[in-house]
């Protein structure tokens, strides 16, 4: 499988520092920015053709990325 790249990794790092932050002190602002990262991870075109495997690397052990 190819690396993750890296504009990918980073909407998931901030997917995640979004969620916690929005856990601690639910906004509005946070609510947008997390469903506009959810949106870019989830249909960036890394995942063309390989949903599955793909999805269960970014989410699983500590991924690869891209050499830039």
């Amino acid at each position: 499988m190819s690396p993750i790249p890296d504009d990918l990794a980073r909407a998931q790092e901030e997917w995640h520092a979004t969620y916690r932050q929005l856990a601690v002190r639910p906004r509005t602002a946070l609510r947008q920015q997390l469903i506009h990262l959810s949106s870019e991870v989830l249909f960036h075109p890394y995942w063309q053709g390989r949903r599955s495997a793909a999805w269960a690397a970014l989410h699983g052990a500590p991924y690869v990325r891209a050499a830039s």
